[in-house]
C-alpha cells in the first residue's frame, strides 16, 4: 500500500511540475505548424506553399473545369442530354466567365511579402521564389482583366484594424490599361530571376515573356478595335483602352515574342513524318524532347492529380468504359471542320455534292477530307480514322436509291435491309443518331488531348496528359499578328508560314496574303479547343458579330469560309451513310449529308453586356467604390 501511495504522489508531483500558467500555455508554439520564419527558411517548405498557389491558377478551358468548357461557341456539339443549352445561348449570363478571387490575391501577396522578408533562404532561391510568386499574381490579374476589365490592383495584404470603418480597404477599380500595364511590367521585372526552363509546370523566362506578349497583344487589339463598340466602355477607363495606345502595345508584344524566338530555347514540335499524327502528339508528349511547350498544367498518373478528359470524350466504340456512359461528349462541328483550308491555300466547303446537288460517292470514308490542312485530322477524329489501332465506326445508316435513310437508334440491334432477310448492322457503333448521347451526333470526335494510353479512358486510372497554357506556335502567331498590326506584313508572313508549314501547307503565304482575316483564321485552326476563341473574339470586338443571334442556313455555312466575321451561331453536322442500291455501280460506297440537329433549337447570341463579366451585387455592396460594368 505504501508503495502504491508513493508512486501516486510521485506521479502527482511530476504532473504538477509539468503544468504552466494559462498565459504561458498560450505562448507555446505548436509543433505541427511552421511559423512564417520557419517556412520561409527551408526551400522545400517554400516550394510546397508555391505548389499550392500554382494549383489554383485559372484557365478558361481546362481539364479541371470539365469537358463542357471546350464545347461552346459553335465549335462543337455537346453529346450529353443535359448540356445542349451550351450551343444555344440566347445571351450568355452576365456573370459568365467571371472571376474575383481576392482571397487568392491575398495569399499571393502574403507569399511575396514573406519571401521578401526571409533571412533564411539562399539569395538565389529567395529571388527565384519571389519571381514565381509575382508571376502567378500577374498571370491571375491577366485572367481577371480578360474577364472583368479594370479591377482593384492590390499588391500588399490588406489588414482590417477593427475600427468599424472598412472604407480604407475599399479600393476602386483601376483602368483596364493599368492592369495590362502591370502584367507587362511584372513580366519584365521578373523574367531573369525565374527558374531556368526545365520543369514546364513552373514559370520560366519563356513563360513570363509569353504572358507579356499575350497581354500586350490583347491590350493592343482592345485599343484598336474597341472604337467599333463605343458602348462597351466606361468614362473612367475601367473598361476600354484608348486607341492611341494600340501601337505601343503591339510593339511590346512583338518585342517579347522576338525575345522568345531569338533565345533558341523553343521550337515547333516535329517528331513524326505523318503531319496529322505529329500535331496530335504535340499535346500528349511531356518528354524533354518536346520543345514547343512553354508553360503547362501538369498531372501525374497513379496519384490524385489526374483528370477525366479522355474518359469523357474518347470515341464510344473504343472507350474503356463506354458501357457506363463515359465517352464522346465533345463532337466538333462541321463549321470548324470546313475552316481547315486546302493545301493550295484556298478555302472551300467539304464537297459532299456536285454542282447539281447530287451526292458524290466515295470509296473510303476519309476520301472526302483529302488534301486538307493536316491540323484537321490532328485536331479532330474523322469518319474512317483510327484511335488506338481501331477504326472508328461512324455512319448514320444506309441511304437508299430514293434518298431515304434506313437505320436504327441502337447499333447492336440488327435489321434486314430492304429486299433481304439476313439481319445486319445498320448504324455505326460510334453514331451518329440524334439523341444518342455519348456518341457523336456531329459525325466527328475531338482528337486534341485525347490520351491513347491504356487505362487513360477508365475512371479508375484516368489521364495525366498536361494542359498547355503557353506554347511556341502561339508565340509565332502572336508575333505575326503584332507585326501585321504594326504594318510589317513581310515579317508577319515569315512567322505565320512556319506554323503553316508544320501543318503541310507548303506554299508560303506572300506578303500580300497577310490580312486580318488570315490572322483570325490561323489562330482558329491552330488553337482550337485550347481556350483562346472567346478571348480572341472579345478583344477583336467580333463576338457580337460572329454570334449575332441569327439562325444559320446551309448557305451561311458554306459561304464566306475564312472570313473573320462569318456567322457561327449553330453547330452543323456531316453524317456519312453507306449507299444501298444493289446492282448500281455505287452500291456500298459512302455518301455524306449536311445535318442540323433538331436538338439545336436556338442560337448563340453574344450581347454587348457579355464583353465583360458582371461584378456581382454582393461584391459591389461590400465595396461601393466599384463602378458597374457597361450594358449590365
Amino acid at each position: 500500500m505504501k508503495k502504491i501511495l508513493s508512486i501516486t504522489l510521485l506521479s502527482l508531483i511530476v504532473g504538477l511540475a509539468g503544468c504552466k500558467k494559462d498565459s504561458e500555455f498560450l505562448t507555446i508554439q505548436p509543433t505541427s505548424i511552421l511559423t512564417n520564419q520557419q517556412a520561409f527558411s527551408d526551400p522545400n517548405s517554400v516550394l510546397s506553399i508555391l505548389a499550392n498557389l500554382y494549383s489554383r491558377q485559372l484557365d478558361f478551358s481546362s481539364f479541371d473545369n470539365g469537358w463542357a468548357s471546350f464545347v461552346d461557341f459553335g465549335e462543337a456539339f455537346p453529346s450529353d442530354n443535359g448540356v445542349y443549352y451550351t450551343v444555344q445561348n440566347s445571351g450568355w449570363p452576365f456573370y459568365a466567365w467571371s472571376t474575383w478571387n481576392y482571397g487568392y490575391i491575398r495569399e499571393l501577396n502574403n507569399f511575396i511579402q514573406r519571401d521578401s522578408a526571409s533571412t533564411g533562404l539562399a539569395p538565389a532561391d529567395k529571388a527565384a521564389f519571389l519571381a514565381e510568386g509575382r508571376f502567378l499574381r500577374a498571370n491571375y490579374y491577366f485572367e481577371m482583366v480578360k474577364r472583368m476589365g479594370g479591377v482593384p490592383l492590390v499588391l500588399t495584404p490588406l489588414i482590417y484594424n477593427f475600427s468599424g470603418d472598412p472604407s480604407y480597404l475599399q479600393i476602386p477599380r483601376a483602368k483596364e490599361s493599368d492592369i495590362y500595364d502591370f502584367v507587362i511590367s511584372e513580366a519584365e521585372a521578373i523574367k531573369n530571376d525565374l527558374p531556368k526552363a526545365g520543369d514546364k509546370s513552373r514559370a520560366s523566362k519563356g513563360a513570363a515573356l509569353a504572358m507579356e506578349a499575350r497581354a500586350a497583344l490583347y491590350a493592343g487589339s482592345i485599343a484598336k478595335y474597341g472604337v467599333n463598340t463605343p458602348l462597351v466602355s466606361l468614362t473612367g477607363g475601367e473598361v476600354g483602352i484608348s486607341n492611341a495606345k494600340n501601337a505601343a502595345y503591339y510593339t511590346i508584344a512583338l518585342r517579347a515574342t522576338q525575345e522568345i524566338i531569338s533565345s533558341g530555347g523553343y521550337s515547333l514540335y516535329q517528331s513524326s513524318p505523318d503531319l496529322a499524327d505529329n500535331f496530335s502528339k504535340l499535346f500528349l508528349d511531356k518528354s524533354s524532347s518536346n520543345h514547343e511547350d512553354i508553360w503547362i498544367e501538369d498531372y501525374k498518373v497513379k496519384s490524385s492529380n489526374v483528370h477525366s478528359y479522355t474518359v469523357n470524350d474518347q470515341p464510344f466504340s473504343s472507350g474503356e468504359e463506354s458501357a457506363n456512359g463515359d465517352a464522346g461528349r465533345i463532337n466538333p462541328s462541321l463549321n470548324l471542320v470546313e475552316a481547315f483550308e486546302k493545301l493550295d491555300n484556298t478555302y472551300a466547303p467539304i464537297a459532299n455534292t456536285d454542282g447539281a446537288g447530287n451526292n458524290i460517292y466515295f470509296n473510303n470514308e476519309l476520301d472526302i477530307f483529302a488534301g486538307r490542312d493536316a491540323r484537321l485530322a490532328g485536331t479532330i477524329m474523322l469518319p474512317g480514322s483510327t484511335f488506338k489501332g481501331q477504326q472508328l465506326d461512324i455512319w448514320g445508316g444506309y441511304k437508299l436509291a430514293d434518298g431515304s435513310i434506313f437505320t436504327n437508334q441502337d447499333a447492336s440491334v440488327l435489321k434486314p435491309l430492304p429486299g433481304t432477310s439476313n439481319p445486319v448492322q445498320v448504324l455505326g457503333k460510334d453514331g451518329p443518331y440524334t439523341g444518342n448521347q455519348f456518341r457523336t451526333q456531329s459525325g466527328f470526335y475531338v482528337r486534341k488531348y485525347i490520351d491513347p494510353t491504356p487505362g487513360a479512358g477508365s475512371r479508375g486510372t484516368r489521364s495525366d496528359v498536361a494542359f498547355i497554357r503557353y506554347r511556341y506556335a502561339e508565340v509565332l502567331l502572336n508575333a505575326a499578328e503584332s507585326a501585321f498590326e504594326l504594318g510589317q506584313p513581310a515579317v508577319a508572313a515569315g512567322y505565320i508560314n512556319q506554323v503553316r508549314a508544320r501543318a503541310g501547307l507548303t506554299i508560303p503565304l506572300a506578303t500580300g496574303d497577310i490580312t486580318f482575316d488570315r490572322i483570325v483564321h490561323e489562330r482558329r485552326v491552330e488553337l482550337a479547343f485550347e481556350g483562346h476563341l472567346l478571348y480572341d473574339m472579345k478583344r477583336w470586338r467580333l463576338a457580337h458579330i460572329v454570334w449575332d443571334g441569327t439562325k444559320m442556313t446551309q448557305a451561311d455555312l458554306l459561304s464566306n469560309i475564312g472570313s473573320a466575321t462569318k456567322r457561327n451561331t449553330q453547330p452543323y453536322a456531316l453524317w456519312p451513310y453507306k449507299y444501298y442500291n444493289p446492282g448500281n455501280a455505287n452500291n456500298g460506297k459512302w455518301v455524306y449529308d449536311i445535318v442540323l440537329s433538331p436538338l439545336v433549337t436556338g442560337v448563340n447570341h453574344f450581347q454587348f453586356g457579355n464583353y465583360y463579366s458582371q461584378i456581382t451585387d454582393d461584391i459591389t455592396s461590400a465595396n461601393p467604390k466599384l463602378v458597374k460594368q457597361p450594358n449590365q
